[in-house]
């Protein structure tokens, strides 16, 4: 179960939120994490609150506005080989829809199975 956070400027509007959840929905689905195993959110600060530098470490083209942090909590088991085509696909799908890879940055963090209580205060994989 990823538990996908967007962080970005304000404002954003709904299409673009939804250009960038859409799009790592679709990278996870085709790295095999189920359709209904949707679990996003979005954080949107002002500039004061979300602060980043426009070309750390190399990028080519400098951050703007439209930079957004995407970091995806996953439980442990992918290979380094899954994370690169997640992010892959991810920055394809929004180059494609018009977004600077640039302005992208990726964050990938994971937890043991039997840290996720899904509902209920279940722990089903503990």
């Amino acid at each position: 179960m990823p538990l996908v956070t967007l962080t970005v400027r304000r404002p954003k509007d709904a299409g673009f939120k939804n250009a960038v959840l859409d799009s790592v929905h679709a990278a996870l689905l085709t790295s095999g994490v189920p359709k209904d195993d949707l679990f996003h959110r979005v954080l949107e600060l002002d500039a004061s609150d979300f602060r980043f530098d426009p070309k750390y470490p190399d990028v080519a083209s400098q951050r703007d506005d439209r930079f957004v942090l995407i970091e995806i909590l996953l439980s442990v088991g992918r290979s380094v080989k899954v994370k690169r085509q997640i992010t892959h696909d991810i920055v394809t799908r929004l180059q494609a829809g018009g977004f600077d890879p640039e302005n992208v940055m990726i964050v990938f963090c994971e937890t043991r199975w039997e840290n996720w209580s899904f509902s209920g205060g279940r722990l089903i994989h503990a």
